[in-house]
């Protein structure tokens, strides 16, 4: 808990005064209410919900609840040094009950506060990017017109990985686990290709170049009509320097993942290629931890938790290549996938219904293995996140599959 306070209160480093209040885009909340917000839940469930103590900071209910504010209100907020005393309040008060909190019983919970910050620090980040991104010219530059090339022939399985099928264990029952990642449950997929890194910058430069965005074949038709609304053509976090080539691109939507996968004849993997890839060793035919073994999770096998603050050069964590032959698998970007988030069999919501049930709407895609933001504490090959296939303000990227 400790270590995930430093890491969130490094957010406030250099931040100014609207970054902290204000609004980056309509979709995401403010720095400082996200702040707020973790000081709320973790006194909410276990200083209120385990300890049973009154609430103590009753003002501030229905700023910093999840349900209590639409975003576009919660401008409104105290000053930063109010914010965080209530976030050390909370905390020592927290600190204070842990030495006499009944812990096992009640260690779920208090790893899913853990949790619960770091995703909300995460989602911080994210609003801190786009209100920097106003001011660096070099991410928002326009593209130049495009030069129209012809599209690949078919699809080529160079640089792709053939991922055996069979049946295999889904999901995740550690304590740790969320409840949308529960219960573990039996799946099968058929033999597959799956890119062995994510699409890289120079590699969508080609779908750019040969006037992708302007092409309607290759895009589902209400990501085709999103484009054209909005006047899309290009992805949000995009710079054409050819210092970024080898990185993986990063900013798209599901639409231009999904658009992308069309123009070189593949498709974006499903959920459960995805985890069967990140999970599976092959040979040994059994689940592993991690992509690549038992070993903990280092900075020397993953970009994450912040430490390179931005994307990396795909296949630099060699250390981190799983046993199916692909890198990047954790951390760098999230991956878009081609399923709707729904619950798994026997679903159990935890610890209230609107965490993840709300979002089982056939509505939100699933993404996939963390970014360079993302905290270790949710950094494992079953996590799962969503949003609506339109939202690019996040780090997502993708790789594309290939049915064998």
């Amino acid at each position: 808990m400790a270590a995930c306070r430093q890491s969130t209160l490094g957010l406030l480093e250099n931040l100014t005064e609207s970054e902290f209040r204000q609004q980056s885009h309509p979709d995401f909340s403010p720095v400082g209410w996200h702040l707020g917000h973790i000081a709320f839940t973790e006194s909410l469930w276990l200083l209120e919900h385990l300890k049973e103590d009154s609430c103590p900071y009753p003002h501030y209910q229905k700023l910093f609840a999840a349900d209590g504010l639409p975003k576009a209100e919660r401008e409104n907020l105290p000053d930063s040094p109010d914010i965080l005393a209530f976030l050390q309040d909370i905390r020592d008060r927290t600190f204070t009950y842990l030495e006499t909190a009944p812990l096992y019983d009640q260690l779920r919970l208090w790893r899913w506060v853990v949790q619960h910050e770091s995703q909300h620090a995460e989602t911080a980040t994210y609003v801190l990017a786009l209100h920097r991104q106003a001011h660096t010219t070099s991410l928002g530059e326009k593209p130049t017109a495009p030069t129209l090339q012809r599209a690949p022939k078919s699809a080529s399985t160079r640089n792709m990985a053939l991922i055996p099928g069979g049946e295999f264990e889904m999901g995740n029952n550690n304590l740790d686990a969320l409840d949308n990642e529960r219960p573990s449950h039996l799946v099968r997929v058929a033999d597959y290709w799956l890119d062995c890194t994510p699409v890289t910058v120079t590699e969508y430069a080609a779908f750019i170049a040969a006037g992708g965005y302007q092409n309607s074949q290759w895009w589902h038709p209400e990501g085709w009509a999103w484009v054209q609304k909005h006047r899309i053509s290009h992805p949000l976090h995009w710079c054409e320097d050819p210092i970024w080539g080898d990185t993986p691109v990063c900013g798209v939507s599901w639409y231009e993942a999904d658009a992308y996968s069309c123009f070189v004849g593949k498709r974006l993997p499903t959920e459960a290629e995805w985890e069967r890839a990140a999970h599976w060793h092959p040979r040994q035919n059994c689940m592993q931890r991690y992509p690549w073994g038992e070993e903990p999770l280092t900075t020397k096998r993953a970009n994450f938790g912040g430490t390179e603050g931005s994307v990396t050069p795909v296949g630099a964590y060699p250390a981190g290549r799983s046993a199916t032959g692909c890198d990047d698998l954790l951390g760098n970007v999230w991956e878009w996938t081609n399923t709707w988030f729904e619950g798994y069999p026997e679903f159990v919501p935890y610890p209230y219904p609107g965490y993840s049930q709300t979002y089982f709407d056939r509505a939100h895609r699933v993404l996939r293995g963390g970014s360079w933001a993302t905290r270790p504490w949710v950094l494992r090959p079953t996590f799962r996140n969503w949003y609506h296939p339109w939202v690019r303000q996040m780090f997502a990227g993708f790789r594309c599959a290939l049915s064998a």
